[in-house]
């Protein structure tokens, strides 16, 4: 009789617990992740902080959380046996146990690998009985989000003379006569260009004058990254590894010249959504925070084209765009590239061309180029 009224206890508590912890277990959890930092560059670590509240009297013997994290978010090992990770793919999880009106924060570190806008919007809570017999779990909100700068190399690093070409750019920013800024005006002498010729100063006068150019500080350098590979615009990009090389060069050219006190922009025919497809300009600007605009729009580009680049630079030549220094990082470049180009140097812009190709990227991701007139080529 005893063993009898023992099992039926037994039962009865088994069952009462699972309905104990079926019904209230995920009551009153109060979850929340977040990142040490807003963003960082590819390469660099992270720490992701899990942070769970137990806002009720009932215990909870074990409550799983599981998420979706990119592959290209590294968990680092960590030595801690009571962190329960489990990181495969895309997906991770960790096992917490929380007591009474507790509040557990966990550490983890992330190495982020890849450039990118990674968000998080939603965690998987699971929880049972203290036997393992019944389970109940629901999603929770948790937004967050990260955003992976591209990774930065030194001019001397990229495999172009882009640095000599650059510091044309800084001096000429100083002393080159602006073709748009009239001092004044003078006698024409001897070897002056006809496009100088003032005519109406020369009518008052009665004698040849020119205009006297001025000297600026007001250069600009807008960088273009062409998405395309291929002449076809429906072809997809099939190396995703040389673009990722075009805005890394382009990000570490763009901080080189804002270093030296030239206003950037930068521009590309790619996009930031899917449903969207949007190219991207940025117009020239100075300062630390136009910087960080500048890597956050190519941390957020997609690895695909809006548009065929010759309707891109179509577009840029009408915006009737004037005195602005450009480079053009591209893997291809078409004959209707060519012309708009020499229409875009016409209008007193300076356009350098840094083509890439797959000898570009060798087991160090550097190589060697040479310099060609009026472009930069490998």
């Amino acid at each position: 009789m005893n063993i009898a009224w023992f099992i039926v206890m037994t039962i009865v508590i088994i069952i009462g617990q699972i309905f104990v912890f079926d019904r209230w277990g995920l009551t009153k959890i109060h979850y929340r992740r977040s990142f040490s930092k807003e963003a960082v560059f590819t390469g660099e670590s992270i720490e992701m902080v899990d942070e769970i509240a137990n806002k009720k009297l009932l215990p909870v013997p074990w409550l799983r959380l599981e998420s979706k994290i990119d592959a290209n978010l590294q968990f680092q090992k960590r030595s801690n046996l009571d962190n329960e990770v489990h990181a495969g793919g895309d997906f991770h999880r960790t096992l917490f146990s929380l007591m009474p009106y507790q509040q557990v924060r966990r550490r983890q570190m992330l190495t982020c690998q890849k450039r990118g806008h990674y968000r998080f919007e939603t965690v998987s809570l699971t929880t049972g009985d203290i036997f393992g017999f019944g389970q109940v779990f629901k999603s929770v909100p948790s937004k967050a989000e990260i955003i992976v700068y591209p990774r930065l190399v030194s001019i001397d690093d990229i495999p172009l003379p882009t640095h000599s070409w650059l510091g044309d750019v800084v001096v000429r920013r100083w002393i080159m006569e602006d073709p748009f800024l009239i001092a004044g005006v003078r006698e024409y002498s001897a070897g002056d260009p006809l496009n100088t010729i003032n005519w109406k100063a020369t009518a008052r006068a009665q004698a040849m004058q020119v205009s006297q150019k001025d000297f600026s500080a007001d250069h600009h350098l807008m960088i273009y990254v062409n998405f395309n590979q291929t002449e076809d615009i429906w072809r997809p990009i099939v190396d995703e590894p040389l673009m990722e090389k075009a805005i890394s060069y382009a990000a570490s050219i763009a901080q080189y010249a804002l270093d030296n006190g030239i206003d950037t922009g930068f521009g590309c025919n790619s996009y930031f959504n899917e449903m969207d497809k949007q190219p991207i300009r940025i117009d020239p600007a100075n300062g630390g925070q136009h910087l960080l605009y500048l890597l956050e729009t190519m941390a957020k580009l997609k690895i695909g084209s809006s548009t065929y680049f010759d309707f891109f630079l179509k577009d840029e030549l009408e915006r009737e765009i004037e005195g602005t220094d450009i480079l053009i990082i591209t893997a291809i470049v078409t004959k209707k590239m060519n012309e708009y180009i020499k229409q875009l140097e016409a209008r007193g812009n300076s356009v350098e061309i840094l083509e890439l190709g797959p000898q570009d990227v060798d087991q160090n991701g550097v190589a060697p180029g040479r310099r060609e007139p009026s472009r930069l080529s490998t």
